[in-house]
């Protein structure tokens, strides 16, 4: 394992009863490094990443974070599901501490980060507000603040911007590229939109249907920092060709 690498799995399998969820995958994942994972539904990538996590335990292999094993374990990654899972009676400056709340008592220090995270991020002002009084996207931010500040190095998102509209999906992109460059934390990203995980990705895992496995791990040649145009540029569309052919059978 290189220096650089910060999650590394050996030979990670699973199965539930008689379906193999998951074939033996190993993989590597570089320090402060983009990577999206796609594929067809049912694949294995929510398995990969409760593996990732600790909340499911492999049948096989091990997971390596910073060289130390975590097979097993749990506390030792940021986790955002789909929906953002925020608790309607609590105010976004409480749903951002839930993590402490759930774990120790909420302290000043956890406020005054709550504060601070909502105002850098542009949610500063709607600190008293409950959810029902904010967008989609704006939901979506607070969900995400919440995983950020459990400061772990390893953040897991699984299709968060799934539910959102064309509009909002693509400005909630573009700001978590922004948090991303700004906070320098390594990001794994589930998406089953091929655009996305181009828009916003460094490598490319693409998985095949069940049993799920890596077929191919594609670096990602577009520059950064990315715009509008990214989404016209001619290596955006070779990439996505290449990507959509080993989704559908094609050759890459």
């Amino acid at each position: 394992m290189s220096p650089s690498t910060l999650l590394q799995l050996r030979d990670v399998g699973k199965a539930f009863a008689e379906t193999v969820a998951l074939e033996p995958t190993s993989l590597s994942i570089e320090e402060g490094s983009f990577v999206a994972i796609v594929g067809p539904s049912g694949c294995g990538k929510s398995t990969l990443f409760n593996v990732i996590a600790g909340l499911t335990a492999p049948d096989s292999g091990e997971v390596r974070l910073s060289g130390q094993v975590v097979t097993g374990a749990t506390g030792h990654v940021g986790y955002m599901l789909q929906k953002d899972l925020l608790v309607p009676w609590r105010t976004v400056q409480d749903n951002i501490t839930m993590a402490a709340r759930l774990t120790r008592r909420v302290t000043d220090d956890d406020r005054r980060e709550a504060r601070r995270v909502a105002e850098q991020y542009g949610l500063g002002e709607f600190l008293r507000h409950y959810p029902s009084a904010l967008s989609g996207g704006m939901r979506q931010r607070v969900a995400f603040m919440r995983t950020l500040v459990t400061h772990q190095s390893l953040l897991l998102l699984d299709e968060p911007f799934g539910a959102l509209d064309a509009q909002t999906r693509l400005e909630m992109q573009q700001w978590l590229l922004q948090v991303w460059k700004e906070t320098g934390r390594t990001v794994l990203f589930i998406t089953h939109d091929v655009d996305e995980s181009i828009f916003l990705s460094d490598r490319i895992l693409v998985m095949s249907p069940r049993p799920g496995r890596v077929i191919a791990d594609l670096e990602n040649p577009l520059e950064r920092p990315r715009d509008l145009d990214s989404l016209t540029d001619p290596k955006f569309i070779e990439l996505k060709s290449r990507v959509m052919h080993l989704l559908h059978g094609g050759a890459a």
